[in-house]
């Protein structure tokens, strides 16, 4: 094989890598689930010990946690804070409504679709009832708790300085929420008081676990849908005819981690953005188009033509129009791949409410 078929060979990731993703989110009853006995019936219910191990055990791997419970919303909280576990629950759903309805907005909240999603119930109609209402969440019964950790689905392929941190990051976010909804002034006068500071460099060797777990867990905002295993990335790093960056974002309050991520094909005439994605979590912050902005300001600057592939999906039509906003236009079709061109007959500014570093 040449060198140049070895390169492009490298560049071509593997799709559906497989059938079941891991789980991001895991969602738990508490009565006869998170802890032994009903609430309301006992106020001194016992946290399952079980529960606990399994509970922080994916936490440390990466995956956020949240609560559907029929229950007494202040009693429930006050329980919780009471067995000092209530950090560990994101946007939790207490309510006397469906349990259904209680995932989908747990799923909503976090920005993750519903087949990242797993529920865990001791009831057989309860999981029955959210299996019926969203097929593609993964039910549990509650009994099998402390196996969760164990399942292949449960654990992720690597776990990154950014899964360790996941929660707080997200717990950093509510915080910024209410800040926001509290100011007084504009969306962008409240982004400027946050003091961002987004810095895209090359992906180094430390960044490659970061950089393949975001290509498995991004499906809204990734362009092609295409995941890279660390072996192909760590390929594409060293590969004189492409460039891997990665994107990682700061404010006052804490930092976001790693967040977007660029691979694009270098060839004497053409660059070609092979993949482009940004992680849901930012796309609030107005930084969706940094990223792609800095290629495009590249290869302008290098004479170069730049191209970029779109492959669409059930979820990331928003990355099609970020394209078109962004000065590109279809130019070829191959299959169910979409060819698009960039002329620079505008190239945006920077968002001025943040600080863009490149270290290229």
């Amino acid at each position: 094989m040449t060198r140049s078929a070895m390169t492009a060979a490298a560049s071509e990731p593997v799709i559906g890598r497989s059938e079941k993703s891991t789980v991001k989110c895991v969602v738990w009853d508490l009565d006869n689930t998170l802890w032994d006995g009903v609430l309301l019936e006992d106020p001194q219910v016992t946290l399952r010990e079980d529960v606990l191990r399994t509970i922080r055990m994916l936490d440390e791997r990466g995956i956020l946690q949240s609560i559907a419970s029929r229950n007494e919303p202040e009693v429930a909280m006050a329980k919780l804070r009471e067995l000092g576990i209530e950090e560990y629950f994101l946007y939790p759903q207490i309510n006397w409504g469906s349990k259904s309805a209680s995932v989908k907005a747990a799923a909503q909240a976090l920005n993750f679709g519903l087949d990242a999603i797993a529920f865990v119930d001791d009831q057989p109609f309860e999981r029955d009832e959210v299996r019926f209402a969203h097929p593609s969440v993964r039910c549990y019964d509650a009994v099998d708790a402390a196996a969760l950790p164990e399942l292949a689905e449960m654990k992720p392929r690597f776990v990154t300085e950014d899964s360790r941190a996941r929660r707080k990051m997200y717990l950093a976010d509510l915080q910024r929420k209410v800040v926001e909804e509290s100011h007084q002034g504009s969306p962008d006068e409240f982004l400027a008081s946050l003091d961002m500071r987004f810095v895209i460099a090359r992906a180094r060797e430390e960044d490659l676990k970061r950089a393949e777990e975001l290509t498995v867990r991004t499906n809204q905002l990734n362009a092609t849908g295409y995941t890279y295993s660390y072996d192909e990335l760590a390929r594409l790093r060293e590969s004189p005819a492409h460039d891997l960056l990665i994107a990682g974002l700061e404010d006052r309050y804490g930092t976001y981690g790693k967040i977007g991520l660029a691979l694009v094909a270098r060839e004497p005439e053409v660059w070609t953005l092979k993949l482009l994605l940004m992680s849901c979590r930012v796309i609030s912050r107005g930084v969706g188009t940094v990223l792609l902005n800095h290629v495009i300001r590249r290869a302008r600057d290098a004479g170069v033509r730049l191209r970029a592939e779109f492959v669409p999906t059930d979820r990331n039509r928003s990355m099609y129009l970020t394209y078109k906003f962004a000065g590109f236009r279809e130019v070829a079709r191959e299959g169910g791949k979409h060819v698009l061109e960039n002329d620079f007959s505008f190239v945006q500014e920077f968002p001025p409410y943040m600080k863009v570093t490149t270290e290229i």
